[in-house]
């Protein structure tokens, strides 16, 4: 089974319609033995980091999905639920993550079109 996190925020509908259409086992979950028992986990977002990341919280669902990505199982972070995936947030202020992936997520500058749609090149800095 894939445990689509339900942390009170996402698509969770949209995400789970799409496994069910291609024959996959995957059901909407909000307690953490489910997303321990789950062969793999999927984290949904639509909403602001800070609210994921105190949602999860209440929950009791970020030790659960720590342990998963740490045993190596499969994780999709879909938008929101790619980002709480780094270090931390600047989106309204700095907001802690999970810290798998180091690093910020940055807020646009103001001078940048938003939305983005399209391809980017990726830009190394530095590698560890």
């Amino acid at each position: 089974m894939i445990a689509i996190v339900d942390y009170g925020m996402g698509n969770l509908r949209s995400v789970e319609k799409g496994f069910l259409k291609v024959g996959v086992d995957a059901r909407i979950v909000s307690n953490p033995k489910a997303v321990d028992n789950a062969r793999a986990v999927v984290l949904p977002g639509v909403g602001a980091f800070r609210d994921c990341m105190r949602n999860l919280k209440e929950k009791s669902l970020i030790e659960s999905v720590l342990r998963s990505i740490q045993k190596g199982k499969p994780y999709l972070g879909i938008c929101l639920g790619l980002q709480v995936l780094f270090t931390e947030s600047e989106e309204f202020g700095i907001y802690k993550g999970l810290d798998i992936l180091k690093g910020k997520v940055m807020r646009f500058r103001l001078t940048l079109k938003v939305p983005h749609m399209g391809w980017n090149k990726v830009k190394i800095l530095r590698r560890p």
